[in-house]
């Protein structure tokens, strides 16, 4: 017995070490096998005979956050059904399913999950910033964050560059408790780098794609701020427009896009074009959200004298207050500025819109035909969308070109001057940059099939020396009379009784509407309203009105949008197509 028992701890111990090692091997391959992914359809992979829902997005712990509301998602969170440390990962998950389709984010915030949890610590301990409070957003990459993100402006001119500060507008956005996610992709340099260029290409972020044709020009140049909202990604971005770009790619990605008035919502920290024009807009799939988020970031900035003009033209207790229903069209007045802008557009997309338009008429609304810009024939190029149209006409004294060149000179300077770690401090230093980077930033014709010109917008801007001569202030004075005073304002004063009309409708794929809207300053609205059946992109029903009437504005644009949605009309929002998702030619259709 003595000598039987250490032979049978012996085997004990034997097969002890054997059933661990079996255990470790199994555990390996259990290991190995949680990683094999036998189900690539439809959440992970475009299913390639499939021609409807490519990329359909899977449910976030339970909820369905496609299309989903900020209200919804507040609620969720209330009620313990979901967290914003979860929901940013479901987003992340939604930008690695499509991301590399569409391109529309440039850089993830590599803090995101830390910011989530201390978000989701204040509401645990009963804390709520207000509507937006852990809701994930995404900024163009020429607004400035004074975190571990670059900001270049799509350009490999300033990797690496640090920023003195938050801009004002990403610093209300995180007192008010939304979570940067990242920066979108864009347009480089906002589209002031180059004339002939392919719209959404930059440096760093490569080629921008809407969801409903991969092989159409997006919009820009906030290119990928309006497509991450389009297709899921985040639920709201910001963008900047000088000339378009807000309205121009929200229109074309089947969004919400608030262009303001100059001066609504600081620019301090932001990359510049024009201090004449640039404004900071917003991105989302509904009015309200889109409100919410405008209500969050206007206001006067001690940094930008611009703000200043707002005192006493603002809500006190914001915007959102404004969103209504289809019943405020009941009585409405509204003017369609015919041959100044629709007789531009295409016919077939006259139709769809003159359908939504006697829907309107059908709600209550009085739509009046005819409502012109006194000298639209001088003033809107019957040709699109022409920032040197004055020029085209032989008169550089009538050109908004004339001013941006200039003012682009001196604010790129302006804020070059307050980088640090780079070398980068003038326009010089980036001309001369992109001729020594040829190959990535085409800095001469014909290198880079995105930038067709190279950098003549760059080099017309070196050109004027920064000079504000008497053929730039005649400029400016004659863009800004002959689009305010003479222009819409004339417009909205079509009864010359003192009774305004309460907005214009406009087609916003007709570049003209908001080329006008731009030199004018004064704010505009664009709301999805069908899709093109050749081209497949969508198109919007815009809102235009004067300096600081946004409150009219969103009263009337969520109104429209409520009407929309109550009718079942085609002409709303739909999901994208994702039609030429294999595609990736450069440059893009202009189509």
């Amino acid at each position: 017995m003595s000598a039987f028992r250490p032979l049978v701890i012996a085997t004990i111990l034997q097969l002890a070490v054997c059933s661990l090692q079996q255990q470790a091997v199994n555990g390996t391959n259990d290991l190995a096998m949680s990683q094999v992914l036998d189900t690539p359809f439809p959440y992970y992979f475009p299913e390639h005979n499939r021609t409807t829902s490519l990329f359909p997005m899977e449910m976030c712990n339970g909820v369905t956050l496609e299309e989903a509301t900020i209200d919804q998602l507040q609620d969720y969170m209330s009620n313990g059904k979901l967290t914003t440390s979860q929901l940013v990962m479901c987003y992340l998950q939604r930008q690695y399913q499509t991301d590399g389709y569409v391109d529309a984010v440039l850089q993830i915030n590599p803090d995101f999950m830390s910011i989530a949890a201390t978000l989701d610590a204040e509401r645990a301990a009963g804390k709520v910033r207000g509507p937006l409070h852990g809701i994930p957003f995404l900024i163009k990459d020429n607004i400035a964050s004074k975190d571990k993100l670059e900001t270049t402006a799509g350009s490999w001119a300033l990797i690496g560059s640090v920023v003195p500060r938050d801009a004002h507008v990403v610093s209300m956005l995180r007192e008010a408790g939304a979570l940067l996610m990242g920066k979108a992709t864009l347009s480089e340099w906002a589209d002031m780098r180059s004339n002939n260029y392919s719209e959404g290409y930059s440096a760093r972020g490569g080629q921008a794609r809407s969801a409903y044709n991969l092989t159409v020009n997006p919009g820009g140049s906030s290119s990928g701020s309006a497509i991450a909202v389009s297709v899921n990604q985040i639920m709201f971005a910001l963008g900047t427009e000088t000339d378009g770009s807000v309205i121009n790619p929200a229109e074309r990605n089947a969004v919400v896009g608030i262009k303001p008035t100059v001066g609504l919502t600081s620019r301090a920290g932001v990359i510049p074009e024009s201090a004449h024009q640039d404004t900071v807009g917003t991105f989302a799939r509904t009015v309200r959200d889109a409100v919410y988020v405008l209500d969050s970031i206007y206001g006067p900035d001690s940094r930008d004298n611009y703000t200043a003009a707002q005192f006493g033209k603002t809500p006190a207790d914001g915007y959102v207050q404004y969103v209504t229903n289809k019943s405020a069209l009941n009585g409405a007045v509204f003017g369609l500025p015919w041959q100044s802008f629709w007789a531009l557009n295409d016919p077939a997309q006259n139709e769809q819109l003159v359908a939504l338009i006697r829907l309107i008429e059908n709600a209550g609304a009085i739509v009046i035909n005819g409502t012109e810009l006194p000298d639209y024939q001088t003033i809107v190029s019957p040709d699109g969308w022409n920032w040197d149209y004055g020029t085209t006409r032989g008169f550089a004294n009538e050109s908004e070109y004339t001013v941006v060149k200039v003012d682009f000179f001196n604010n790129i300077a302006a804020y070059l001057s307050e980088l640090e770690n780079t070398n980068i401090k003038s326009l010089a230093d980036l001309v001369q940059y992109n001729i020594n980077n040829l190959g990535s930033e085409g800095g001469a014709p014909g290198i880079n099939p995105a930038f067709g010109s190279g950098q003549d917008g760059f080099i017309a801007s070196l050109a004027t020396g920064g000079i504000m001569n008497v053929t730039y202030w005649q400029a400016l004075d004659f863009c800004q009379r002959s689009t305010r005073e003479d222009g819409i304002d004339a417009a909205l004063n079509y009864f010359n009784n003192g009774t305004k009309l309460d907005a214009l409708l406009v087609p916003p794929d007709v570049g003209q509407t908001y080329q006008i809207a731009a030199q004018a300053g004064y704010p505009m609205i664009t709301i999805p309203a069908g899709v093109n059946a050749v081209s497949l992109m969508p198109f919007g029903l815009a809102l235009m009105n004067t300096a600081f009437s946004e409150a009219t504005l969103i009263t009337y644009a969520s109104a429209i949008e409520d009407l929309q949605f109550s009718s079942g009309t085609m002409q709303q929002r739909t999901l994208p197509s994702w039609s030429g998702y294999l595609d990736r030619n450069i440059p893009l259709i202009n189509a």
